[in-house]
């Protein structure tokens, strides 16, 4: 008897156990939803960049990407199939990973570099001079700011004065979403996250920003958010007209098993 799983993102996993093998596969999905395009600062589960993933009896992790246009920029892309390699390759249960870049003009150089762990620079001899460690902090630091704004916005809509911030902490602010995805972007900086840390800090150094300066770093925090989320928009809309069947992809609450002889 065979079975086939089809977990949450409309994925599929095949083996003789197929509880086994789905929970593996459950696993598998979770670990890619913890990778995250550099640029928006949303999951690539979310934003359907997992075209598919299937995990054999022996293990054998198979992930298959795709982004919105032929070409999305080749760092981006090289960070996003790294991390989910990366991701995939640390899940119980998997003994080999594979993790594909499709339809993008650099494919090959990326999975191929990924593949051997080449890093960045050695997967594009001749035309990278560094790795990515310094974009991917960049974009961090972006998500602290449009973070800063999404913790901001609702307290000032509620009557704070943005005057008060200055002395607030991140503790001060309301138990949201929004408040602890802002203490992890911090955290991966190395920037104060804790309850007693300062509510609003510049993403480079850390430090409090103080009230003369409040009006202008809330404006550069809005607008970093405003940005984001409208690029965000518009590669949803690409990736649809790329592929019209990402529409159809089951979502996050939908599971469906179905087995076969």
């Amino acid at each position: 008897m065979t079975a086939t799983a089809t977990n949450p993102t409309g994925t599929t996993a095949t083996t003789g156990d197929v509880d086994d093998t789905a929970s593996v596969t459950a696993r598998v999905v979770a670990a890619l939803g913890t990778v995250r395009d550099p640029e928006l600062d949303e999951s690539i589960t979310t934003l359907k960049f997992v075209a598919s993933c299937t995990v054999d009896e022996r293990g054998t992790a198979q992930v298959r990407l795709r982004l919105p246009t032929y070409f999305c920029a080749p760092n981006f892309a090289y960070l996003m199939v790294a991390d989910a390699h990366d991701a995939v390759s640390g899940v119980d249960g998997v003994s080999r990973a594979s993790v594909v870049l499709d339809d993008h003009f650099a494919s090959d150089a990326i999975n191929a570099g990924v593949a051997a762990r080449a890093g960045f620079v050695a997967s594009f001899e001749g035309e990278a001079v560094d790795e990515l460690d310094t974009l991917r902090a960049d974009f961090v630091r972006r998500a602290v700011l449009a973070g800063t704004d999404r913790v901001c916005r609702p307290m000032l809509a509620a009557g704070t004065p943005a005057s008060a911030f200055a002395g607030m902490t991140l503790g001060d602010a309301p138990h949201t979403p929004d408040r602890e995805r802002l203490r992890q972007r911090r955290a991966e900086l190395g920037l104060p996250s804790g309850d007693d840390s300062p509510l609003v800090v510049d993403a480079v150094t850390g430090e409090r920003v103080v009230d003369t300066d409040l009006p202008m770093h809330l404006n550069r925090s809005r607008l970093t958010r405003v940005s984001a989320e409208a690029n965000s928009g518009v590669c949803r809309g690409l990736l649809r007209d790329r592929y019209p069947e990402t529409a159809t992809i089951s979502s996050p609450d939908s599971t469906h098993t179905e087995a076969a002889s």
